[in-house]
Parts: C-alpha cells; structure tokens; sequence
C-alpha cells in the first residue's frame, strides 16, 4: 500500500510549466512547484455571515492542531482540479461536484517550514455554500478533530492583522466518534498562516455571491 510520502505529484516550475513528476516526500524535501485544492465553507444564512475552519489533528506532520482551511488536499499524478472535490467527502462527508463551488482563481504558496521542508504550491481556491448542521458533517478521524465558524469580519479583522482573540463555536470529535458542541477561545497563533492577500481573494467571492443572490 502506498503511503503519503510515496505520493506522486505533478512538479512545476515558477511559471506553473510542467517539468516532470516526484514524490510527496521529494516534493516538499526540494521545495518543487505541485497542485493543490482548497475549499472554504461558508454560510450567509445567519445573523453574522461566517466561514468554516477545519481543526487539524494533532498528529499531522505539519501545523498540528491548528485552525486551518475547511477542506484541502494535493492533486496527485493524472488528477484533474475536478479530482479535488474528493478531499470534501473525504474529509467532511461532502459529496459534491466542481460545479457547486465558486472558483475564486490560482494563489501561489510559498512557506518554509521549520522542519527543514519548503511548500510551493499552486493552490486552486474555492469556496462552497453550505447550510448544513454541523453535526451532519463526517469527519475523517486521523485528519480532521473539529469545525469552528469565524464570522466573516472577524475573518477580515484577522487578515489585517489585528492583535485580536476570538471565541469560536463549533463541534469537536471525540473519543466516542460523535462530534460534541465545543467552544475555544483563539488567537492569530492557533491558525494556520496565510498572507492577507489570500483571505481578501476568498472573501472578495464571498462578497460577490452575496451582492448577487441579494
């Protein structure tokens, strides 16, 4: 059986021109150019409009239990971006198709990791509508602990870089396998990182899809 590390991915050079193909472990080891897809959840039935952050488990080799994307993953040798939708069934129990999701365009990624490793990725964004409970979601236990909304100015307050602490609600999975009502009070620290110019890029469609549904 193939494990992550063994993975193969489609490299790219600066200019996305293909130049070959290479492990995940590769990948990361020598800082190639690779695919990835990113979905954001959001829901603008509430009072406060507000976007989903997925909790990562703790046992992830990067970034461990922090706050990050609602759903992502990378795009594997032959895959096309429509193959990405399988990371929402995957990892939330979502089953859609790529023409549910607003496409908010291709945002370049670049990080140094402490580990020594280096992320470059090409990352095709978008961002889904969804009024579900969640306690209708199905998380996949050894990725995935909990989902927290973030109201959408508090998401902008964050991305101008405002020394803010937040206190969020959502669920968490637990021993038992069901997801329980939690709460956590959150600073910039217990996020992911990401530029402000990448959450403007998801909040801007978001914007759009509510001037125009309005």
């Amino acid at each position: 059986m193939m494990t992550k590390a063994q993975e193969r991915f489609e490299i790219y050079d600066e200019e996305m021109k293909p130049i070959g193909t290479a492990t995940r472990s590769e990948t990361h080891a020598r800082g190639y150019w690779h695919r990835t897809f990113q979905c954001w959840i959001w829901d603008g039935t509430s009072e406060q409009p507000a976007l989903l952050f997925q909790e990562r488990h703790m046992e992830k080799d990067t970034f461990p239990g922090l706050l990050d994307i609602s759903s992502a993953g990378h795009l594997t040798v032959g895959e096309g971006v429509e193959d990405g939708v399988r990371e929402l069934e995957e990892e939330l129990g979502l089953k859609v198709s790529l023409d549910q999701l607003i496409p908010c365009g291709i945002y370049k990624y670049e990080k140094f990791l402490s580990n020594g490793l280096i992320d470059r990725e090409f990352c095709h964004v978008f961002v889904l509508e969804s009024r579900l409970s969640l306690y209708d979601y199905k998380l996949q236990p050894d990725e995935v602990t909990g989902l927290f909304w973030m109201p959408l100015e508090e998401v902008h307050r964050m991305a101008e870089g405002q020394p803010l602490t937040w206190r969020l609600s959502g669920v968490s999975l637990h021993a038992d396998g069901m997801l329980h009502s939690s709460e956590k009070t959150v600073g910039a620290s217990d996020f992911v990182p990401h530029k402000r110019d990448y959450y403007e890029l998801i909040l801007r469609a978001i914007e759009k899809r509510r001037g125009e549904a309005g």
